[in-house]
């Protein structure tokens, strides 16, 4: 693992570093990009960076500065040599009265880490959880730290054997899960929510979107009872088929899932910053 925050590289990544008032500590205020890292290079950085700068102004942050998050890139990339890796920016509020408030909203913190992370399997198994998103809150569509509901969630997911746990939202239609956007196949057409459902518009939804191509649409999320396949999409997994959704077993990669994943794996290895 290498960390850098706010302007340099740390000698002992797992250390202390930022400060008990920090705002992205104490209330979640602040968020974050998780990147893909292919033999030491960044994929879709570009993408990426632009949902940060999107993010933070949704949360009302300051502008991002992409000159100094690039240099952090750089920095924590200078002689990473794993064939697959995780890197994470975080932007935060920064030091803050103990309470909601921002005070001055002045300074802020930034950080860049990276690690090893493992392949994704090709397939896994997936929950439904029943606590709804809320596509009409304030935080919709952002990618901020505030992620608690999604370890509940989780938990919840991990406790049936599933890796993965997705959400309808208050309109009872198909949301996201919590780190992933879900495409299914109905009467042969690829499909998949809409951003205003609420999810979050995942760089790898675009891609796949850009790539293969998909119907959106916003759908009750009973409709998976009926889907010949269900893949889900995102930064760490790529195109995973799923196995199993709630009770019910499926073609893990059937033909169109198995076509979307062919895709992406040769436009991907063709430009790693799409």
């Amino acid at each position: 693992m290498r960390a850098w925050l706010d302007g340099r590289l740390l000698s002992d990544p797992t250390g202390p570093a930022v400060t008990v008032v920090d705002h992205g500590f104490t209330v979640g205020d602040g968020v974050f990009e998780a990147v893909k890292v292919l033999g030491g290079v960044p994929f879709a950085l570009t993408r990426h960076l632009e949902r940060l700068v999107h993010s933070a102004r949704g949360l009302g942050l300051p502008e991002v500065d992409l000159v100094e998050v690039r240099r952090g890139v750089a920095a924590v990339l200078d002689g990473f040599d794993a064939p697959l890796g995780r890197l994470r920016i975080t932007y935060t509020g920064g030091p803050a009265p103990l309470g909601s408030g921002r005070g001055d909203l002045e300074p802020t913190t930034l950080a860049v880490v990276v690690d090893e992370m493992a392949p994704t399997p090709e397939t896994t198994v997936v929950a439904t959880v029943p606590w709804p998103r809320n596509e009409r809150g304030p935080l919709a569509g952002l990618k901020t730290t505030s992620y608690a509901e999604n370890v509940v969630a989780l938990a919840r997911a991990q406790q049936v054997g599933a890796s993965e746990a997705v959400f309808a939202n208050l309109a009872g239609h198909l949301c996201e899960g919590t780190g992933s956007n879900v495409f299914y196949v109905l009467d042969g057409e690829l499909r998949t929510p809409t951003l205003a459902s609420g999810c979050l518009a995942g760089v790898t939804r675009a891609l796949v979107l850009e790539w293969y191509g998909a119907r959106e649409v916003d759908e009750p999320i009973d409709v998976l009872r009926e889907a010949s396949e269900i893949f889900l999409a995102s930064t760490t997994r790529d195109v995973q088929g799923v196995r199993r959704w709630d009770d019910r077993a499926l073609v893990a990669r059937g033909s169109v899932t198995q076509e979307v994943a062919r895709v992406w794996a040769e436009r991907e290895a063709k430009n790693l910053d799409p």
